[in-house]
């Protein structure tokens, strides 16, 4: 996690981030400075920001809208006040309504973002001024100070050659908080047959079985928003265990890049969690992102210690066979 300190000052009204990343100070600009890279990590998990439009240059704006798992949506805009390649650039920040106006009683803010080099590559430094008392402690009670490191931990994944960074890891499980979980897995495939995979009944029941000894029995995909989803699995043969499955609804589709579904055990009023699916391509591999959001740390303990991981494991091993099987490799 490249963030080392989080610090706010309410007697001068800032707020500093320091971050420490592996990499030479060019590559930390260049993904500051193209929002494609940008957009990856500048929003917390669960709300991935979209950068419209990104003139970087001095006077020039930039205009982003994070996007929450149940279609919420919060979008800012950047004024460039000052660049200076490669090697730092402010901005002022502020929240913006859909005509691309500030919004009133929201907080704005001065941002200065430098670049220096270190023993292990560099240094970045984010200060944050205020404009008054209340408008940092409005940040900080908007859960600004967390929200922050969430989506500063992305960075890693943008920094990094994306092979080199999971290949060979298989499915990797990350606590949060006591509420979100972050699951990954590289698969060798483009991310269009990725997502043909998760949205075709025939190609789902090739895979999504879990470990071995299981067939699913039912599968209902649902494609839009407010749609119905509902999948089932039995065991087979001499296999242990009963039969059991999941459903929910569609809240958001966003093809090829992300679904957001509800999930709950069938025949029960919950507990309910928020399933996150994201996909990212990088020269001819997918990696795969799915966060979890559930109700509580005592119900992600329990569904955790079910062995979850290891059955998620043995599915996108027959996945990523059915991917590259599907693009002749």
């Amino acid at each position: 996690m490249p963030v080392t300190d989080i610090t706010t000052d309410p007697e001068n009204l800032t707020m500093t981030i320091t971050a420490d990343f592996p990499v030479p100070v060019e590559r930390v600009w260049a993904a500051y400075s193209d929002p494609r890279q940008l957009e990856r990590f500048w929003g917390p998990p669960g709300w991935p920001a979209t950068f419209s439009t990104f003139d970087h240059s001095v006077g020039g704006r930039a205009r982003y809208t994070m996007n929450g798992p149940r279609g919420e949506t919060e979008s800012a805009a950047w004024e460039f006040i000052a660049i200076d390649e490669p090697h730092s650039f402010s901005v002022l920040d502020m929240f913006v309504d859909d005509d691309g106006n500030t919004v009133d009683g929201m907080p704005s803010m001065r941002m200065e973002f430098s670049f220096e080099a270190s023993a292990a590559g560099t240094r970045a430094v984010t200060r944050v001024f205020f404009e008054s008392a209340e408008s940092l402690e409005q940040a900080v009670s908007m859960g600004m100070v967390e929200g922050t490191a969430m989506a500063m931990a992305q960075i890693d994944a943008v920094l990094a050659d994306l092979r080199e960074l999971a290949q060979g890891k298989g499915t990797v499980v990350e606590l949060l908080d006591d509420t979100h979980v972050r699951i990954t897995r590289l698969v060798e495939g483009p991310r269009e047959l990725v997502w043909r995979a998760y949205n075709e009944e025939e190609l789902v029941r090739q895979w999504m079985l879990g470990p071995d000894g299981w067939e699913i029995t039912e599968c209902v995909i649902g494609t839009e928003p407010g749609q119905r989803h509902r999948t089932s699995w039995a065991p087979v043969g001499d296999t242990e265990g009963e039969p059991f499955g999941f459903e929910g609804e569609v809240l958001l589709v966003d093809a090829p890049r992300r679904a957001v579904t509800t999930e709950r055990m069938q025949g029960t009023e919950g507990p309910e969690t928020l399933n996150d699916l994201n996909l990212y391509e990088e020269d001819g591999a997918t990696l795969i992102t799915v966060l979890i959001e559930y109700p509580d740390r005592e119900t992600r303990d329990m569904i955790l210690a079910t062995g979850m991981a290891d059955g998620m494991e043995a599915s996108y091993a027959r996945l990523e066979h059915e991917v590259l099987r599907s693009a002749g490799r």
